[in-house]
């Protein structure tokens, strides 16, 4: 499996090669704003580079919002993220699934994701990431995860699905390794991987990231979840390139030393 990291817009090869990252993820605009993305003077070198380019969307994408400004900037944003990304030869666009208002049924969310699915016209893979919080959250709990990919399954569209620990950690007061496989299970797959430690204890509902091993999440079920989930790994923890790198490592060094047990007696 590669094993990477989210890096910063700017010169974002470099900062890989300081990571020893084999994949990277990156923003396209700035995450908390509605500017569109801008055409990247190194567009054509990252679709050359060998290095797998997932990137996020900006954070204020709600799809599923009660407002109608919000949503159709929502549409509008993702469009151009979208966009920016086939430029570069992306490997998907990540996405939350979005909060709905308090009063609003699980379906009405379902059917804005269709609609803008349907209309999107996009070629790199659309990767719904689940949430941390949110009382009415489309992704938090993992049935309500479940219920969404159910409802979008029959698209002939490019989608996927991205996990992270420290949101599944914190959405539920379950355990790590219950709440992945009950999504996986669900879903039956995993496209990207965020692994992330969390500041705040189960079912906190509190999006507050820590380095690895450094947090709340139980270090072997982290491990355990990217050995089950089989998939590219992107640390999006805090540090720098010391603190993510050193993150990296400390996955490497755990990998390599559950790949040498011995597989337990029958």
């Amino acid at each position: 499996m590669l094993l990477g990291a989210h890096v910063p817009a700017a010169l974002p090869l470099d900062a890989a090669r300081r990571r020893r990252a084999e994949v990277i993820q990156v923003f396209l605009s700035a995450p908390r704003a509605w500017r569109p993305p801008k055409e990247r003077d190194d567009a054509a070198q990252l679709r050359a580079s060998h290095l797998p380019v997932y990137v996020h969307a900006p954070y204020l994408v709600n799809v599923v919002a009660g407002d109608p400004e919000v949503r159709t900037r929502s549409c509008q944003s993702l469009v151009a993220t979208t966009r920016a990304a086939e430029a570069i030869g992306a490997a998907g666009v990540v996405v939350h699934g979005g909060h709905q208002p308090l009063d609003a049924p699980l379906d009405a969310g379902i059917e804005a994701w269709r609609t803008l699915l349907s209309g999107l016209g996009h070629q790199v893979p659309i990767l719904i990431e689940n949430t941390a919080g949110g009382r009415n959250a489309m992704a938090r709990e993992p049935a309500r995860f479940a219920a969404l990919w159910a409802g979008l399954a029959d698209l002939e569209v490019p989608l996927g699905v991205c996990l992270d620990t420290c949101h599944l950690h914190a959405a539920t007061p379950e355990d790590l390794l219950t709440s992945f496989d009950r999504v996986r299970t669900a879903v039956g797959r995993v496209d990207l991987l965020h692994v992330n430690d969390s500041r705040d204890e189960p079912g906190s509902g509190r999006d507050r990231h820590a380095n690895l091993g450094a947090g709340t999440i139980d270090p072997e079920a982290l491990v355990e979840v990217v050995r089950r989930a089989d998939a590219p790994v992107v640390v999006e923890t805090p540090g720098g390139t010391s603190g993510q790198a050193g993150d990296l490592e400390w996955l490497r060094q755990r990998l390599t030393i559950a790949s040498q047990q011995p597989p337990d007696p029958a």
